[in-house]
C-alpha cells in the first residue's frame, strides 16, 4: 500500500510538474476502473449518474459511456436543463422538488425538454406551484417522480433514522398521492424514487469507533429489511394508479443491496467515481480514489510541520472532521487540530512533514465528491504520468446551480 501511494504521488508529481498548485485531478484509470465496477454492483440494472457527485459535463458523459450507466440524476431544474440542451442526457430525473419558476416556464415552453426532464414531487404544493408558473392547457404535459421517504422509524414512529425528505413514508399515502397526480391535467406520473440515505451514505466502519460501526450496521439491517417490504408495497399502490417507467433508489454506499430489491428496476451513483474520504468507512465496498487536489508547501513553522497555501475546502454536511479534507500525499501527514483545513494556509504535522521542501506538492482528499468541483474551473485528466485532457467544472463554465 504504501508503494502503491508513493507511485501514484510519484506520478502525479511527473504529470503536473507544469502546473502552479493548487489544482485538482481526476485520475481516469481509477475513474473508469470504479465506473465499471459500480455496474458490476448494479448487478444487470441500470445505474444513472448522480451529477451533483461529479459536476463536470466531460466526467458525465465519460461515465455514461460505460457499458450500463444510463441518464442522469440531477440536482437542480436549471441544471438538467442546460444538461439536456448540450446534449449530455436526453433522460434527467430532478432529483429534488423545484421552485424554480424561470427554469419552469422554460420547460413548459419546449416539448423536447419535457419529454426529457422528469420533477420531483412529494405533495400537490409543488403541483399547485407549477400550474401557476404554466396553466395545464397551455403547456405540454410534464413528467413527475414521486419521491417516498426511505428513512426508517421504529419503535412506533418514536425514533427516525435516516435524513428528513419526503412527507410521503407509507404505502398509502403514496398510493394516494398517485391517486391526486393521475387525476390532475398537464402530469404525467412516469416514476417513483426511495433514497436510503442511512444505507447509502452512512459509512458502516467509522475508522476508530468499533461500537458505533457495529450499532450502525444494525441499525442498517433492520431499515433494509423494513424498507424491502415498504417500497414492495408503495410501487404495487403507485402501480394502479400510473405506468411507472422506472422506480430508483440506492446510492454509492448502498449500490449492491439496493439492486437486489425486486421493487427497483435502477439505481444511482456518482462519489463511487471519484473515491473520496466518507466512502473509506465503508465494508462493502470502496472505490479506488480518483480525485485530488494539491496545495503547495509554502513555509516551515517549526520542526516537524509544514505549511501549505490553502486547503480549506471543506465539504458540507453536519459540522466535523470527517468533513475535512485529508492530506494523503506523502503518506505520514497529519491535520493540527488547533487549525484544521485552514481558509489561506493549512499547516501540517507527521513524520513526512520536515521532509517537504517549499515548492512541494501535497495531495488532498476531498470528503465528498462533486463538492470539489466548486473549487476549481477544471479537471486536469491524468493518465499515467501524463495530463492528457482539461475538463470545465460547472464552475468552469460559469454555473453555479447551488
Amino acid at each position: 500500500m504504501a508503494t502503491d501511494r508513493h507511485d501514484l504521488r510519484g506520478r502525479l508529481d511527473r504529470a503536473t510538474a507544469h502546473l502552479d498548485p493548487p489544482y485538482a485531478v481526476v485520475d481516469l484509470t481509477a475513474f473508469d476502473a470504479n465506473a465499471a465496477a459500480l455496474t458490476g454492483r448494479a448487478a444487470g440494472k441500470p445505474v444513472r449518474v448522480a451529477s451533483k457527485s461529479v459536476r463536470s459535463r466531460e466526467l458525465i458523459s465519460r461515465a455514461l459511456g460505460t457499458d450500463g450507466w444510463r441518464g442522469v440524476m440531477a440536482f437542480t431544474l436549471s441544471e438538467a436543463l442546460w444538461l439536456v440542451r448540450s446534449g449530455v442526457t436526453d433522460e434527467a430525473l430532478v432529483a429534488y422538488p423545484t421552485a424554480d419558476r424561470a427554469a419552469l416556464t422554460e420547460l413548459a415552453a419546449d416539448p423536447r425538454l419535457a419529454a426529457a426532464v422528469t420533477l420531483m414531487v412529494d405533495g400537490t404544493d409543488q403541483l399547485d406551484l407549477v400550474d401557476a408558473v404554466c396553466a395545464p392547457d397551455q403547456r405540454p404535459e410534464l413528467r413527475v417522480c414521486l419521491d417516498l421517504d426511505a428513512s426508517w422509524r421504529p419503535l412506533r414512529g418514536r425514533v427516525h433514522v435516516g435524513v428528513r425528505r419526503s412527507p410521503v413514508h407509507s404505502a398509502q399515502a403514496a398510493g394516494a398521492l398517485a391517486a391526486t397526480i393521475a387525476a390532475r391535467a398537464g402530469f404525467r406520473l412516469v416514476g417513483l424514487m426511495a433514497y436510503e440515505a442511512q444505507i447509502a451514505g452512512l459509512g458502516d466502519a467509522p475508522p476508530g469507533r468499533v461500537v458505533l460501526g457495529a450499532a450502525i450496521r444494525l441499525a442498517q439491517r433492520g431499515s433494509y429489511r423494513e424498507l424491502l417490504a415498504r417500497r414492495g408495497a408503495a410501487v404495487t399502490a403507485v402501480r394502479e394508479h400510473a405506468d411507472l417507467e422506472f422506480v430508483n433508489g440506492g446510492g454509492t454506499g448502498s449500490l449492491a443491496a439496493t439492486s437486489a430489491d425486486p421493487a427497483v428496476t435502477e439505481v444511482t451513483a456518482g462519489s463511487g467515481l471519484y473515491g473520496p474520504t466518507l466512502f473509506d468507512a465503508y465494508r462493502a465496498w470502496r472505490p479506488t480514489p480518483s480525485a485530488f487536489f494539491a496545495c503547495p508547501v509554502v513555509r516551515h513553522p517549526a520542526p516537524g510541520y509544514a505549511t501549505v497555501l490553502g486547503g480549506g475546502w471543506i465539504a458540507s454536511g453536519p459540522a466535523g472532521r470527517s468533513r475535512l479534507p485529508r492530506p494523503f500525499l506523502p503518506a505520514g501527514l497529519k491535520l493540527v487540530d488547533a487549525e484544521g483545513a485552514g481558509e489561506v494556509q493549512t499547516p501540517l504535522a507527521g513524520a513526512a512533514a520536515s521532509g517537504l521542501q517549499v515548492g512541494d506538492r501535497v495531495w488532498f482528499r476531498h470528503a465528498k465528491a462533486g463538492e470539489l468541483a466548486e473549487h476549481v474551473n477544471e479537471l486536469h485528466l491524468v493518465e499515467g504520468d501524463t495530463v492528457v485532457a482539461t475538463a470545465p467544472t460547472y464552475r468552469g463554465e460559469g454555473r453555479a446551480f447551488l
